[in-house]
């Protein structure tokens, strides 16, 4: 149980930041930031870096992790079969190419890296890769068993060579091999660690674990086995967890840290004026919005059904509380301008996104029309469940605010996010502000998001007119073929409401101005095999 918490003095002032934002003052202008890659600075040999992570991730076990900050950790310590460049395309990482696809789209053959070691030594060979990759698909508690659901079976074909057989064809698969569930872990630590490998996690990366405290700090060291050990630089890698935002920005404008993900955007220009500091850019592939309960009444992945309360039944009053939003004015207000608006979970610059998208406009009047005509007397309840921080909680005040004006009364209930995640998955919602990281796929952001029984379909939506178009699109190595499916089923999802998309994630890094080599792509991870001090 939770209490939510009533910022009186924030709800106070709302009027006048949405009154600056739509008038184009207040806030920070968005700042010019570089992107990582650009970096070319020479880093010299040694060293420990500490990095500000924003929350402590889950279990360091690739099988189950959910976490965005647990991927974070990943880069350093388990490397995977694919990985993105600086231009988000799929590149390998322990494959040495892209894979080998039959014509019917049912075998793909994977060559690896031959000459690697995992991080306690015993050798990466097709055998290790094949009892990784059955360990994802068929672990009880694995979170990867969707991710190669298409997957029948995986076969050593040599010691450099794996085959996987598939019972659908499946495009989206590479993409999923450059996620988790494409690391590979060390057989001796699976079989000596069971269930609690996350404990003690062993795979092949530029550094290898080495202990971990709950709540505060995970220390990776530089890996003695690594196959690219000329490019490590850094002796010690830090991650020191610290939640609040402005105590992040604290510690890296004091020194106490190097690096601090995730920047809160609030904070940015702060960091960015110093000039012991930089910010650099990464992300774009995330969305962010809320989700409206529209047939989650027993679970998820449960039979859909109807939802009793005054958005769950009607798509009307959903339309009407989309237009009561203006996606440009909460990005100004709440986010500094910082993030990208948009109504769709594709990102900006896919290439299957469809280039006849257009998002709806704020429209009052259109809103009140459609509540006049719903035959529920305003002022209609909305609960509104967000995660307990101050971006999360300004997010829900201005929408509360918008939303007022046509006729809803949106209380806003803060809760911890662990706890907002469970409640979602069992449909005890009304409205809940939620996000996903995103995928280079486009699968990845709609399958299982959105189509029926999906594990984070938390909206409970079920719709042919979603799922056929999204199954089919998977099956499909024809990329304006995707794309158009993609747009149907994507249109599909828009008109029924159960997600109403507010932007895309960017993510700021700041670091001291010292530190270089670090890579900050698409997905927002910073890698930090590269990374190290200024030789000057």
């Amino acid at each position: 149980m939770y209490l939510p918490r009533k910022p009186v003095a924030a709800l106070a002032a709302l009027p006048l930041i949405l009154a600056a934002a739509c008038s184009g003052g207040g806030g920070s202008a968005k700042p010019s930031v570089s992107g990582a890659a650009a970096d070319t600075r020479a880093v010299k040999n040694g060293g420990t870096l500490t990095m500000a992570l924003s929350a402590d991730p889950d279990a360091l076990d690739p099988s189950t992790s959910t976490t965005l900050l647990g991927r974070e950790v990943f880069t350093s310590i388990c490397e995977k079969l694919y990985d993105i460049d600086a231009s988000a395309t799929i590149v390998p990482q322990l494959a040495t190419a892209l894979p080998d696809v039959s014509k019917d789209g049912r075998t793909v053959t994977i060559k690896l890296r031959t000459g690697v070691k995992f991080n306690d030594g015993t050798a990466f060979d097709a055998a290790a890769v094949k009892k990784s990759l059955d360990r994802h698909r068929t672990y009880k508690k694995s979170a990867r068993i969707a991710d190669l659901a298409a997957v029948k079976s995986v076969d050593v074909v040599d010691p450099a060579t794996v085959r996987l057989t598939l019972s659908r064809p499946f495009t989206p698969l590479t993409a999923q091999l450059a996620d988790r569930a494409g690391m590979i872990m060390s057989p001796k630590a699976l079989d000596a660690e069971g269930d609690d490998f996350g404990a003690n996690p062993v795979c092949v990366g530029p550094f290898t674990f080495a202990s971990r405290t709950s709540g505060n700090q995970i220390v990776v060291d530089r890996a003695p086995d690594y196959y690219d050990a000329s490019k490590v630089k850094l002796d010690k890698v830090i991650y020191k967890i610290i939640v609040d935002p402005n105590v992040r920005a604290a510690n890296l404008k004091s020194g106490d840290v190097q690096a601090a993900e995730e920047l809160d955007n609030t904070t940015v220009a702060g960091v960015q004026a110093d000039p012991n500091l930089r910010v650099v850019s990464g992300g774009g592939l995330g969305n962010y919005g809320v989700e409206i309960n529209i047939g989650n009444v027993k679970g998820s992945t449960e039979k859909p059904g109807q939802v009793n309360t005054p958005l769950g039944r009607s798509p009307a009053l959903r339309q009407a509380f989309e237009l009561s939003l203006d996606r440009a004015t909460i990005n100004k207000a709440v986010y500094n301008s910082l993030n990208q608006p948009d109504c769709s979970p594709l990102p900006l610059n896919s290439p299957y996104r469809s280039k006849s998208l257009t998002c709806p406009a704020r429209d009052v009047a259109r809103a009140k029309q459609l509540v006049a005509t719903s035959g529920i007397k305003p002022p209609i309840p909305v609960k509104l469940t967000v995660p307990n921080n101050a971006a999360n909680e300004r997010l829900g005040q201005v929408i509360q605010q918008m939303a007022k004006e046509t006729g809803f009364a949106v209380s806003v209930q803060p809760i911890d996010f662990a706890t907002s995640l469970e409640q979602a998955a069992a449909g005890k919602f009304d409205v809940l502000a939620t996000g996903w990281s995103g995928r280079i796929d486009p699968d990845g952001d709609l399958s299982g998001l959105i189509t029926t029984g999906g594990k984070n379909n938390y909206a409970g939506m079920s719709d042919p007119g979603i799922d056929d178009p999204i199954a089919q699109a998977a099956a499909s190595s024809d990329a304006a073929q995707r794309t158009q499916l993609y747009a149907k089923a994507i249109q599909r999802a828009a008109d029924l409401r159960g997600m109403i998309y507010l932007y895309h994630n960017l993510y700021y890094l700041g670091t001291r101005k010292n530190v270089a080599g670090i890579r900050y792509y698409a997905d927002g991870l910073p890698r930090l095999g590269t990374a190290g001090y200024t030789a000057r």
